[in-house]
């Protein structure tokens, strides 16, 4: 029975934690230094021509998370390439599908024109 309040304690102090960093960066940041010209997108003093809320098109995001994907199987593949030799044929045929896998979404991705520059 005492492993259960391990458990609350650590959820309370986790719980907490959160809440008081949220309450902490809330209080510093909400108050008012310096002059009107802080709250401008580089802080330089000068007025912004036009709307200063770009909106970014779906292709920056598209390309970061493909990017995250295959930055994330990089990591996979060197990890499978230190211990290659305790593997044996089980690891090299789960790796060559798990590549196999990626190559087809870069494939597909790639014949829908998500990686053509707009």
């Amino acid at each position: 029975m005492t492993g259960i309040w391990y458990v609350v304690g650590f959820a309370v102090a986790g719980v907490s934690f959160v809440f008081l960093t949220i309450g902490l960066s809330w209080l510093i940041t909400h108050r008012t230094r310096g002059d009107r010209h802080k709250g401008y997108p580089y802080e330089s003093g000068i007025d912004t021509y036009g709307d200063t809320h770009a909106r970014f098109g779906i292709s920056f995001y598209i390309y970061a998370l493909m990017f995250v994907a295959f930055d994330i199987e990089v990591i996979f593949i060197y990890l499978w390439a230190l211990v290659f030799r305790d593997l044996a044929l089980a690891g090299f045929v789960s790796m060559l599908v798990f590549v196999v896998i990626l190559l087809v979404g870069l494939a597909y991705a790639w014949r829908k024109g998500v990686l053509t520059w707009k």
